[in-house]
């Protein structure tokens, strides 16, 4: 168990990932695609931990939200792979890295939240 979300390995790397976001887009003249990536990255390690903070079921609801932020990313990050902002080889360790981030993601939520057994029919 954790005591902060400081503590949470996906958080730690959310937040590594945000930073190389804001690295590979620095010279990104595309403003508004920029701002819209950046964003998004950020939202992953800030949604953790305000989920974290808030606890129960609102923490597995904060983590959807980081997914759907690493989904909306990577989504971005191929946008920008096809009109030239970012090169291929960074866009697949980025993509890669999003989806590892999205796996680990899942597996906090089911540690958060453990799947209930399925109800047996009743005879």
């Amino acid at each position: 168990m954790y005591h902060s979300f400081e503590e949470l390995d996906v958080w730690k790397r959310a937040c590594t990932l945000a930073v190389r976001f804001y690295e590979v887009l620095k010279e990104c003249r595309d403003y508004g695609l920029k701002d819209q990536m950046q964003r998004a990255a950020v939202s992953i390690p800030s949604n953790i931990a305000e989920g974290a903070e808030r606890g129960g079921r609102d923490f597995v609801r904060f983590i959807s939200i980081a997914r759907g932020s690493a989904a909306e990313l990577r989504t971005q990050v191929y946008i920008a792979r096809k009109v030239g902002i970012i090169e291929e080889t960074i866009a697949m360790e980025l993509v890669e890295e999003l989806k590892h981030v999205s796996r680990m993601l899942t597996g906090l939520a089911k540690s958060v939240v453990p799947e209930t057994p399925a109800q047996k029919p009743k005879n």
